[in-house]
């Protein structure tokens, strides 16, 4: 599945964003030493940098720099990974592992956990808003895309409807509405921002972009799910079963483990449809819904 060209490319990618998000997070020296290494401590050298590569691969659809596909790429995961920071928190889902290693309010503290989140989020849009050389109307959208991806009308406001879900019923319906914001949304970002930082988005196209968008975003949390049900943590990097022991809302419980399966097949497809209109150009686009459909971890 992520071999040959297509595993050439991802690791490509991976290491370009990694030096990227070295080179554009406070370095760990600089005062105040404690925060700085945390912020590095939960970015760096960890994740499947699936947003990023969704970033990158909707940028070739446009011939985006890579300078500014970079940016757009370290911002989205800067966000992400604040999202997760504060995620595991004690008030939160209350969780001591994370890609295979101690969660930050675990390695260091609490209040150290919250201001990392806090300082990650702000870094994204200075990131996002320094270095890029596209127009500058073009670069006002990708940030308040950025924004409004992570706020309460998306990433924020879906981890609500989560937390306000434990231990009630809630219908296929309205458990999508609350993925498509949680990790939908970002998701979305990660392909627009791709897209705008190489040109201009037709009406057609953003349709086709959305489309995608939506089918890989829920796909991802169908996947989330199963795989919460039948792998471990060591294979997962975070705890297994967490979702079930806390009473939570998931595919898995209201549908059941295969017809779970047999959606995400489902949205796979949906995906690679959604793309027609780019042709071969999208193929980056189809193989990264391949990707988050069939991996294990």
């Amino acid at each position: 599945m992520s071999g040959g060209a297509f595993g050439d490319w991802m690791k490509t990618v991976q290491a370009g964003v990694e030096e990227a998000l070295g080179a554009l997070l406070p370095p760990a020296g600089a005062v105040p030493h404690k925060l700085h290494e945390a912020m590095r401590y939960t970015v760096l050298g960890g994740g499947k940098r699936v947003r990023p590569l969704l970033v990158f691969a909707a940028g070739a659809l446009y011939g985006a720099d890579t300078r500014a596909l970079e940016r757009a790429a370290a911002a989205v995961e800067m966000i992400h990974a604040y999202s997760l920071v504060h995620d595991d928190m004690p008030c939160m889902d209350d969780d001591d592992l994370r890609r295979g290693k101690p969660t930050v309010h675990v390695a260091y503290d609490e209040a150290t956990a919250l201001l990392v989140g806090d300082a990650l989020q702000s870094q994204a849009f200075l990131v996002l808003s320094e270095g890029m050389d596209i127009p500058a109307a073009r670069q006002v959208a990708m940030l308040r895309l950025l924004a409004h991806a992570a706020g309460s009308a998306g990433m924020c406001g879906g981890q609500a409807i989560d937390l306000d879900s434990v231990g009630i019923s809630l219908t296929l319906e309205q458990l999508e509405q609350m993925h498509q914001l949680k990790t939908g949304a970002l998701l979305r970002a990660s392909v627009v921002l791709g897209a705008l930082a190489g040109g201009d988005v037709s009406d057609e196209q953003m349709t086709a972009l959305d489309a995608y968008a939506k089918a890989i975003g829920l796909a991802f949390q169908v996947v989330d799910d199963v795989l919460d049900a039948t792998a471990d943590s060591a294979t997962l990097g975070k705890t297994a079963g967490k979702d079930a022991a806390a009473n939570k809302p998931t595919y898995v419980s209201i549908l059941g483990l295969e017809p779970s399966r047999v959606l995400a097949e489902k949205l796979r497809n949906d995906a690679h449809d959604a793309l027609a209109p780019f042709g071969e150009k999208a193929d980056r686009l189809r193989q990264l819904a391949d990707l988050i459909v069939q991996r294990k971890a």
